[in-house]
Formats: C-alpha cells, sequence, structure tokens
C-alpha cells in the first residue's frame, strides 16, 4: 500500500501571469506557499480474478470497473492508461474540499502520480512530477489554465516561482523563520461557501488574456514589488498586506467571471473591520478569501465574517511526499 501526502497552496502575486498564452510572450512570475491543508492518495495493486471489478476507485464517487476506459474521472482514467496501469484500488481524501481555490485539483494530480510511480518503483523528481502532472491535467485532460498549482503542490515552501518560454525556475523566497511566521499569524482565509470548478473559470480568463495584456503586466510587476517587501526587514509586511488589496482590484478586472456581488460583500465587509488587503484564492467565482489582518484586527474581523468557515493554517515546506509504502 502506498500512500502520497500532498499540500495545498495559497498564492499571493502574479496570478494569471501563469499562463502559457501569456508567459510565452511576456514571461510571467508568482509567489505562493503551500500549508498544511493535505489531500492523500491510498493506492495499491488489486490481485486477478479476486473482484468481479478490475479497478475500484473512491473520491467523491465510488467506481467500480472493468475497463480503465470506463473509469469517468478524467485525470485518473488520463494516467492509468499514461502509464499502463490496471488492477488498482485507489481511495482519496483531503482536509479541505475541491473547488474551494486552494489548488486541491493539481495537489490530488500530484500526489496520484507520487503515488503510482512509487508503486512502480520509478523514482522522480519533483520537478518530473510537478511537468508530469502539468501535462496530465493541460494535454491529457485538455484542461484550461495556468501551471503554478502543480508545480507549488510538488515542489512545497514558501517560493518565487519564474515562467518563460523557456521553461520554469522555483526559488525559495529568502526571508527569515520569524518574519515569515509574522506573515502566517496576519493572514486570515476564508471560504465564502460558493463552490465552482476552476477550468471553467480560467476558460473565460484564458479568453481575456490579449484582451488584459496592461493588467496582467501590471500584476507581474508587483511580484518584485511584493518580494521586496518580504525579504527587507526594513519594509513593514502591513505593505503587503495593502498589495494584495491592489492585485485584487487589478485581477477582478480580468474576468467578470472572477468575482461576483457576493464576493465584493465579503470583501468588503473584512476591510471595513480592519482587513488591510486580500484577494480571492484559485481561479475566482467562489472559494477561499485571503486577508492580510494585523492581530489587533483580527477580532473584528472574525466577527464581521461570522457565518463563513475559517480556515486556520500554518505554512509547510516538504510539498508532495510518501508517507507510507509497504
Amino acid at each position: 500500500m502506498i500512500i502520497s501526502q500532498t499540500p495545498v497552496r495559497m498564492s499571493f502575486f502574479g496570478g494569471g501571469t501563469d499562463f502559457p498564452e501569456f508567459f510565452n510572450e511576456y514571461s510571467g512570475a508568482v509567489i505562493s506557499t503551500t500549508f498544511n491543508k493535505y489531500c492523500h492518495v491510498i493506492v495499491r495493486p488489486l490481485p486477478p480474478k479476486l473482484f468481479e471489478y478490475k479497478t475500484k476507485l473512491m473520491y467523491a464517487q465510488i467506481e467500480e470497473v472493468a475497463s480503465v476506459d470506463d473509469i469517468k474521472h478524467p485525470a485518473i482514467r488520463n494516467a492509468m492508461k499514461w502509464l499502463g496501469l490496471e488492477r488498482i484500488f485507489l481511495n482519496y481524501d483531503a482536509d479541505i474540499p475541491a473547488k474551494t481555490g486552494l489548488g486541491t485539483s493539481s495537489a490530488f494530480s500530484v500526489g496520484m502520480l507520487n503515488a503510482f510511480y512509487t508503486m512502480q518503483g520509478i523514482n522522480k523528481t519533483k520537478r518530473e512530477i510537478a511537468d508530469d502532472a502539468i501535462y496530465l491535467e493541460r494535454t491529457l485532460c485538455n484542461e484550461d489554465g495556468g501551471i503554478q498549482d502543480q508545480i507549488a503542490a510538488s515542489y512545497g515552501g514558501f517560493n518565487r516561482i519564474d515562467f518563460t518560454s523557456e521553461g520554469y525556475t522555483v526559488t525559495p523566497i529568502n526571508i527569515t523563520p520569524e518574519r515569515k511566521q509574522l506573515l502566517n499569524d496576519n493572514l486570515m482565509v476564508f471560504f465564502t461557501g460558493l463552490s465552482r470548478y476552476s477550468f471553467q473559470v480560467q476558460k473565460a480568463t484564458k479568453s481575456m488574456l490579449s484582451k488584459r495584456t496592461q493588467e496582467l503586466l501590471e500584476i507581474l510587476r508587483m511580484v518584485d514589488d511584493a518580494e521586496k517587501i518580504l525579504v527587507d526587514p526594513q519594509c513593514s509586511l502591513d505593505d503587503f498586506g495593502l498589495m494584495l488589496n491592489e492585485t485584487w482590484m487589478l485581477k477582478r478586472s480580468i474576468s467578470t467571471e472572477i468575482s461576483n456581488s457576493m464576493i465584493d460583500d465579503i470583501y468588503a465587509k473584512a476591510l471595513g473591520a480592519g482587513a488591510l488587503g486580500g484577494k480571492l484564492l484559485g481561479a475566482g467565482g467562489g472559494g477561499c478569501l485571503l486577508f492580510y489582518v494585523p492581530k489587533e484586527k483580527q477580532t473584528a474581523v472574525r466577527s464581521a465574517l461570522s457565518d463563513l468557515y475559517e480556515v486556520d493554517f500554518e505554512f509547510e515546506n516538504e510539498g508532495t511526499k510518501i508517507i507510507c509504502n509497504y
């Protein structure tokens, strides 16, 4: 039995510039971190002739199929066909539900591939797993979107990821542990209650990229400014929070699918209670809202958003890993 553990992520700056349609021409960059909410994928081989089915899958649904071609879940079906797998049991469990804007679908793809490779006795680097997850989602499953989530889930940690037509680089942000913990303590995440499939929002965003080049270039420029704030101990982290508000205003202008009146109302309540800035995590349209809130204002923000679920979290550094192999 193989069990993989893969973290979800929150992206601070640069979202939208990780679309190949953009960075192949202009370059792109994001700042993001993974945190201690995980997707777990359990896989083991099934012996022949013992069960009526050849493959059993347990996720939001239960599938028992005689052929890989009959699998409904596109990522599982395409991964198994690509890797030549059959006769397996797969169970998926997560600390965070899908469609919350935290990159769970890519974390699942990364964790599933990590588990599959381990079951096959294949050693893959984190970069290779990230590349394969991107290929699985963007090529085999033909889903629109950027490529930051797969990289973040595979590598883990607090990173700057740069994209060009020649590839990508992952560079850990050079922030002191004390400053990093202070940032962690000043961030709050709330689930809006709105769920959506990110690839549907990403499709709308993709169609607007060529019309919103200037906004995206400004979003890209802010990555440098945000990194300077993080690494310079003379800078106030409050400026990081204020910049989150700036990048959110730019991001929501790219497509009408990114925000809505309910999200705008929640955002206004949080700022009115003392948040300095924030943004919707993920593609948009729902999921989780991230806010930067000084400690002395957090009780007020928590009260203003008392009807929403607050996600407690701590940054993590490990990325995808195998936690059981026997």
